[in-house]
C-alpha cells in the first residue's frame, strides 16, 4: 500500500481514484462497511483506493487534554487497510490551522487539487470543514459541481446502537475484550517497545515481557487476561497482566507478559499483545506460594483458550 504524509506530499503519480475519509481508529466493522465500498468501488471502475485519514486524533487539537484512548497505532492501522485491499493512504496532520479550513476549501484543496477524487465514500453522518460545517448533502452538491460522485454509507448498528470507536473503548476499559473483539473482527491489541521491568518474574519461572505501550493506548482495565504476543511475524500464546502487582507493592502500572513455550530475549522488540479473554481482576496475595500457584493456574487457562483462536 502506498503511503504519504500530507494531501499537499501527493506523489506526482497518483492520478485520482476513489477516496474515503476518515480517523478510522479501530477500523471495525462500522469502518471496514464503509472502506470496503470504496475499495470495491474502485475496482469497478478500474481506479485505486485511497483512504484519507488524520493524525494527531482531531479531538486532541480542538480539545487539548481531550484525546481519546486509541483502539489501534497508525501502524497498525495502515496495515489493516492493506489487508482490505486499501491502495493508498494519506495521512493528513491535524494542526489548528487545517482545522479552520472551510469546507468549501476542504473539498477544493484536498478532494479535487491534490487527491483527484472520481468517488467519495463516507458514512452517512460524515462532517467536515471548520465547525463541521459540511455534512452528506452539501458534500453532494460540491460533488456536482466539481465532477466527483459521492456515495453515503449507512452506518452499522447493533440493536438501536450505531457502532462506534467511543463504545469499543467504553468495552476496552471495562475489561470486557471480547466484546471488543467482537466489533473489531479481532482481539483488541497495545504495542510497544520490550523494556526491563524488575525481573521478579524470571525469580519465580516466570520471566514476563514488560512491553512500554505507545502513547493513548487503549489499555485494557487492570486484571489478568489470555492472548498474544507477536513479534517480528511470530504469534505465541501468554498470560498477559495489567496493573501495580500489588502482591509486591508495586505503584507503577504496567502491561506484561507471560509467553508459553518460549525461552529467549526479548528486549528492545516492538511487541503487540492481543487479548482474547479476562481470566481475573488483579489480586494481591499473601504469599508468593499463592501467586505462583495462581500465575501456574492462569498459563494452564491461556493454553486452553487459546487453542481455539
Amino acid at each position: 500500500m502506498q503511503t504519504w504524509r500530507g494531501a499537499e506530499n501527493t506523489p506526482a503519480d497518483w492520478d485520482g481514484g476513489v477516496v474515503t475519509i476518515g480517523f478510522f481508529d479501530g477500523v471495525h466493522l462500522g469502518h471496514r462497511q464503509i472502506i470496503g465500498r470504496a475499495v470495491a468501488r474502485a475496482r469497478e471502475r478500474g481506479e485505486r483506493s485511497l483512504v484519507l485519514t488524520f493524525d494527531p486524533h482531531p479531538g486532541e487539537v480542538l480539545r487539548p487534554g481531550s484525546h481519546p484512548a486509541l483502539l489501534t497505532t497508525l501502524r497498525f492501522k495502515a496495515e489493516l487497510l492493506a489487508a482490505i485491499g486499501v491502495d493508498a493512504m494519506c495521512v493528513q496532520p491535524f494542526t489548528l490551522g487545517f482545522s479552520k479550513v472551510s469546507a468549501a476549501g476542504f473539498v477544493r484543496e484536498v478532494l479535487v487539487e491534490r487527491l483527484r477524487a472520481s468517488v467519495v465514500v463516507v458514512g452517512e453522518n460524515f462532517s467536515y470543514g471548520h465547525r463541521a460545517a459540511g455534512r452528506l448533502a452539501s458534500l453532494e452538491a460540491a460533488g456536482a459541481r466539481e465532477g466527483f460522485e459521492v456515495d453515503g454509507v449507512r452506518l452499522v448498528r447493533v440493536g438501536e446502537q450505531v457502532m462506534s470507536s467511543t463504545a469499543i473503548r467504553s468495552r476496552v476499559a471495562d475489561g470486557d475484550v471480547e466484546a471488543a473483539a467482537a466489533a473489531l473482527d479481532r482481539p483488541h491489541r497495545v504495542e510497544g517497545v520490550v523494556v526491563h521491568g524488575d525481573a521478579r518474574g524470571r525469580t519465580i519461572g516466570y520471566p514476563t515481557a514488560n512491553v512500554d505501550v505507545t502513547p493513548w493506548a487503549a489499555v485494557p482495565a487492570d486484571g489478568v487476561y489470555a492472548g498474544f504476543a507477536c513479534w517480528d511475524g511470530r504469534r505465541q500464546p501468554a498470560a498477559i497482566s495489567i496493573g501495580t502487582n500489588p502482591t509486591f507493592a508495586g505503584r507503577e502500572r504496567r502491561v506484561e507478559a507471560f509467553l508459553l513455550d518460549f525461552d529467549g530475549d526479548l528486549y528492545g522488540q516492538y511487541m503487540a499483545y492481543e487479548f482474547t479473554h479476562r481470566l481475573r481482576p488483579t489480586l494481591r496475595f499473601e504469599s508468593v506460594d499463592e501467586l505462583v500457584t495462581q500465575m501456574a493456574a492462569d498459563v494452564e487457562a491461556t493454553r486452553e483458550l487459546t487453542l481455539t483462536v
